[in-house]
């Protein structure tokens, strides 16, 4: 049996190795694990941090891709992973609050995360096929209305996500019927938009979507912000029009990690991650993709964000009833 001397020094040599550890971090490249395929939003957001935060760290950040569950599988890798700050999650509401209260094989919660700090502030619009006859959100639910017989399609990042939540709020708002096409990602889905496929879809907006709009691919219908995006102020906000007031949403993502992370491997994380939220170069390649460096946050401010959030995305699911499935 060990003396309480021999427990003793047992300790504090554990707690000299852990004390060392955070010193040292990070001492190999780190993965930035990205919940879905490359070449959507959130891809093209990840690769503008890799590099300046990489500098900031003194290791490669290097961005993996992993789409499916509305995000979920991304994040459940990240969280089967040791909690040692070597794999960082690219996070929104979708995957880390939304995807647990929709689809029952998605274990985690949302207070299996923590917030490091928010990255991006995106604005999502209502993009629709080019041929679709609707040019506003009036529009589009008065021809849903009309075509009760055969309800339009729209698609999401998948089930629970929040581009899904909605648009199933807009059904009960304006009791028009349509059917769900879910995806695994933006990328495939706006790809299916452009073809005619889809009838449209909520969205982030992205340098990509913009193109293939400037194209005559699809059309940009509208936007959910509360005001008209700096970003994109030639498109109307959808409570402008008559049939949704006050009806205004906009999505962040945030880099995480799990909740069990020593803590001095987080502050080390949140300083370089401050310091690259305030990089000019990163600010004008996000503004580029029509997206907002967020602003800064404490490591409290950054929880006490988060915990909102959740509070709130879950009070959303439970007013329309989304069940597991």
């Amino acid at each position: 049996m060990k003396t309480f001397f021999q427990r003793s020094i047992a300790g504090l040599l554990l707690l000299a190795a852990g004390a060392a550890f955070s010193q040292n971090y990070p001492s190999k490249p780190i993965s930035l694990m990205v919940p879905y395929p490359a070449g959507g939003p959130s891809d093209a957001a990840a690769r503008i941090f890799t590099a300046p935060l990489g500098k900031e760290l003194g290791q490669q950040v290097i961005v993996d891709n992993l789409g499916g569950v509305s995000g979920a599988l991304a994040a459940q890798k990240v969280l089967a992973a040791p909690a040692d700050g070597y794999y960082l999650f690219q996070g929104s509401p979708n995957e880390v609050i939304l995807a647990p209260l929709a689809n029952a094989a998605v274990k985690l919660k949302a207070e299996d995360f923590r917030l490091v700090h928010p990255v991006t502030d995106a604005v999502m619009v209502v993009v629709a096929r080019k041929d679709l006859p609707a040019n506003n959100i009036d529009e589009l639910i008065a021809l849903a209305r009309k075509n009760a017989d055969k309800p339009l399609t729209y698609g999401s990042v998948g089930i629970g996500s929040l581009y899904h939540l909605i648009l199933e709020d807009v059904q009960k708002r304006t009791g028009i019927q349509l059917i769900h096409a879910p995806y695994k990602g933006n990328a495939p889905l706006l790809t299916d938009i452009g073809g005619g496929q889809v009838d449209f879809a909520v969205l982030v907006y992205s340098a990509g979507m913009g193109a293939m709009a400037d194209q005559g691919r699809l059309k940009v219908i509208g936007q959910l912000g509360a005001q008209r995006s700096e970003l994109l102020k030639n498109v109307p906000t959808v409570s402008e029009g008559k049939e949704l007031k006050d009806f205004a949403f906009q999505i962040w993502s945030g880099f995480m990690v799990p909740k069990n992370t020593p803590e001095d491997v987080v502050q080390r994380l949140h300083k370089a991650i401050g310091a690259t939220l305030k990089d000019p170069g990163v600010r004008a390649q996000l503004a580029a993709q029509t997206q907002l460096a967020a602003p800064p946050m404490t490591l409290a401010e950054a929880a006490k964000f988060y915990e909102a959030e959740t509070a709130r995305y879950r009070a959303i699911a439970k007013s329309i009833n989304l069940q597991p499935q």
